[in-house]
């Protein structure tokens, strides 16, 4: 009998993996990156509990690192099948995993030079050689083609909505004369977004597996526009700058098109935006090449407003440093966008100690992680090993997520008339994953279940 494995983003929201397994055949869906506590960080050091070289393919929802993050590692121990995800998602890819061993390496030198590191010496979870040696193995289907993978398995990317190139799996699983049907949400993006599509409802299946993410929670119905246009204001009536964690893949894209917007309609005066992320440059590249794979027009006057005149893009550590001198009215938009790492930690020991700037939080915060604790409210944060006073605002732009809230995620199962045999809720903490599982049994009737780390369930059981 086919069997399902939840090896991560059960009971948290990184680290997604999931592992189909037939008597002669099995797979991984997504490969992500633990993120935020340390005993969840630790994780991502730890051997697998499978053997990556029988894996007959790993199939990747989209580019966030909490979903392709340990990609590199799972081919250094030994993967060598397909990699397999949609166009847009092989090059995003390829940007974010460069990227991410740059800082990885980079860090672990700082650690080492400065000797902030109980490990002797510091290394990367993977380098530069293993992204390369990774990204050789990565194949493209666009969503809504399918493709089978030997006898075993069979399936086809549908529109996730959520960022570009993202999608779900639907994936069916053949085990001698009996077949079925498994659809992988990934992450499930809004209605109405502010650049995505909206998500391709899903179809039905014996079994979902279901991100709840903003699974006890409804977002903000302020409009994205009026609270970032009164953040601006406040930060530069005080003369400071407005820093901006964001999510290279994605949110920078958004934050870019709503200042814009803001701008252009007349409510506020054009300012300078420091774009200070090699990855997010190069994303914003990628999303100007897809014209047609987002919900409005990216172009003004022969010219895609991602790159116009007020951006001002910021490529190696001494521009990014020189943006510690820089005066408001400013905004500088870096990533990690759960300050997990990166350039951003470098601009928080600068901006947050001043009372005249802020830091607009603009997504999911997970536990464990700098952007969580300065949104409870800490006044002393540790970046770097030192501890860094807060008198800056911390503000939070409620709404602009990219995970569908509880409303949604009903939303995108209403197309499903026949219940299935079970949904799984993952992706999610557990108060949030256990409040949808109540909200979809006591709406649809459907049977649920929050799966633990490492569970194992029968398919067809």
């Amino acid at each position: 009998m086919a069997r399902l494995s939840f090896l991560g983003a059960a009971r948290t929201v990184t680290g997604s993996q999931y592992l189909v397994e037939t008597s002669g055949a099995s797979l991984l869906v997504d490969c992500g990156m633990f993120q935020g506590e340390k005993a969840l960080r630790l994780r991502n050091w730890a051997e697998p509990a499978f053997a990556p070289g029988r894996l007959r393919a790993l199939l990747l929802t989209h580019t966030h690192l909490d979903h392709i993050g340990r990609v590199p590692r799972l081919v250094r121990q030994g993967f060598r099948g397909p990699i397999l995800c949609t166009p847009p998602t092989r090059e995003l890819a390829e940007v974010l995993l460069e990227d991410a061993a740059h800082l990885q390496q980079e860090d672990a030198a700082y650690f080492n030079r400065k000797g902030l590191t109980k490990h002797k010496p510091a290394l990367p979870l993977f380098d530069d050689a293993d992204v390369r040696e990774c990204l050789q193995l990565f194949e493209t289907l666009p969503l809504g083609e399918s493709r089978e993978l030997g006898g075993e398995f069979h399936f086809a990317f549908r529109d996730a909505g959520h960022l570009l190139g993202a999608a779900s799996v639907e994936l069916r699983v053949r085990e001698g004369r009996s077949e079925t049907h498994v659809v992988f949400s990934g992450d499930v993006g809004r209605f109405d977004a502010v650049l995505t599509k909206d998500p391709e409802l899903a179809p039905e299946a014996d079994y979902l597996v279901v991100e709840s993410t903003y699974g006890n929670r409804s977002h903000s119905a302020v409009g994205l526009e009026e609270q970032l246009e009164g953040v601006l204001a406040r930060t530069f009536a005080r003369g400071g700058v407005l820093l901006i964690p964001a999510f290279a893949v994605g949110r920078a894209q958004q934050m870019i098109y709503l200042m814009d917007r803001i701008v252009s309609s007349g409510r506020m005066r054009p300012f300078p935006i420091h774009l200070d992320s090699p990855m997010a440059i190069d994303a914003t590249r990628i999303y100007a090449q897809y014209p047609d794979a987002h919900r409005v027009s990216l172009e003004r006057l022969g010219r895609n407003l991602l790159h116009g005149k007020w951006v001002q893009l910021h490529r190696t550590r001494a521009e990014s440093e020189a943006l510690n001198t820089l005066k408001g009215p400013a905004v500088i938009i870096s990533s990690s966008g759960m300050l997990a790492g990166g350039r951003i930690l470098h601009h928080c020991r600068v901006r947050l100690p001043k009372p005249e700037n802020t830091l607009l939080i603009t997504g999911y915060q997970a536990a464990g992680t700098l952007g969580r604790v300065l949104l409870d409210g800490a006044r002393v944060v540790r970046i770097h090993k030192g501890e860094v006073p807060v008198l800056a605002e911390i503000a939070n732009l409620k709404g602009i997520s990219g995970h569908a809230d509880s409303g949604e995620i009903l939303r995108w199962l209403s197309a499903i008339r026949q219940p299935p045999r079970r949904i799984f809720l993952t992706h999610g903490e557990p108060e949030a994953a256990l409040a949808l599982a109540a909200r979809i049994l006591r709406e649809r009737g459907f049977p649920t279940h929050v799966p633990e780390r490492d569970e194992s369930v029968e398919l067809g059981a």
